[in-house]
């Protein structure tokens, strides 16, 4: 299931990035894919370890924390170090790919992709083509989003970006393990507690209201693991 997500950075953390990544140190995105991936992948990325990836990651976590939906959509466990990359010029496609399901931080630790996300840092209008292609259940989604906003997909997803064809699309990407495993079982709980907060702003807490919040503890307790 995919899910936008509004304001993860608001317009002064969009210019710190855009300050910072205007003299980064790009270098070819196809040093962090696996052997399939980087026969498609064509763009530039920012070193995990330079001054913009860690001061642009930082304020992408700060965001992250303080929005509800991402909490409550992804029902996080991990979360992969976000990264920064570029599209522009000739590198400027990502054909068609699936995600490695494990990803290695720098600490060694493992995080599983369960979900990965784009958080946009370029408006739609400073570049033509660039849409993030997903390939679900419904069909094709293109996605092509405000500065600031990001898109939630399963992990599992075939999905590509298109060919940037004007300007340079700007971009942080990352991925989280939640705690429950099964996207299926992640979309019922996210409907489950999205009707419930409808029924408390409605009706107010009742009775019903609390039988239906154990059972979406109870849910969780069955099928999260920490």
């Amino acid at each position: 299931m995919l899910h936008s997500l509004p304001d993860i950075l608001d317009a002064n953390d969009l210019q710190v990035a855009r300050k910072l990544l205007a003299d980064a140190p790009w270098a070819d995105g196809k040093a962090s894919a696996g052997s399939q991936a980087a026969q498609v992948k064509n763009n530039a990325q920012l070193p995990y370890d330079c001054e913009a990836s860690r001061t642009i990651s930082a304020m992408v976590t700060r965001g992250l924390e303080r929005s509800a939906l991402f909490l409550t959509a992804t029902l996080p466990k991990k979360i992969f170090t976000p990264r920064i990359n570029r599209y522009s010029g000739a590198a400027n496609h990502y054909g068609n790919h699936i995600d490695g399901a494990i990803r290695t931080l720098p600490d060694g630790q493992r995080v599983r992709t369960d979900v990965s996300c784009t958080v946009f840092l370029s408006n739609p209008e400073d570049y033509e083509g660039g849409e993030l292609t997903i390939a679900d259940t419904y069909g094709e989604q293109r996605v092509k989003l405000p500065a600031g906003h990001a898109v939630l997909y399963p992990g599992t997803s075939l999905h590509q970006v298109q060919p940037v064809t004007r300007g340079e699309r700007l971009a942080c990407f990352f991925w989280v393990e939640s705690l429950v495993r099964s996207d299926e079982q992640r979309r019922l709980l996210f409907e489950m507690d999205m009707a419930l907060m409808q029924l408390r702003q409605t009706h107010g807490e009742s009775a019903g209201t609390t039988t239906l919040t154990g059972t979406y503890h109870n849910l969780l307790r069955m099928w999260a693991d920490t």
